[in-house]
């Protein structure tokens, strides 16, 4: 897939994050590579090996509907390790 912040393919959950006191829903690979891609490295350098195979899982899942199993529990890591959920 040439775009994977463009990707409608849906997670198998959504997640609802809060974020500088905004609430930021992801229910769609796109809208997940998307938010964790767009955040600042250094934000995200404590958990850099989740953040790593959340990106991967998500590059994958965007060209692989089957694969969103993978992306969702990666991220769902991500965000608990993270404390945004």
């Amino acid at each position: 897939m040439g775009d994977v912040s463009k990707s409608d393919t849906p997670l198998k959950a959504t997640f609802k994050v809060r974020l500088n006191g905004e609430t930021v829903t992801l229910a769609t690979v796109g809208q997940a590579y998307s938010f964790i891609s767009n955040l600042s490295a250094v934000e995200w350098m404590e958990f850099r090996s989740l953040h790593d195979e959340a990106l991967v899982a998500l590059e994958r899942a965007a060209g692989n509907a089957m694969l969103t199993v993978q992306a969702t529990n990666a991220l769902r890591m991500l965000f608990v390790r993270a404390k945004l959920l």
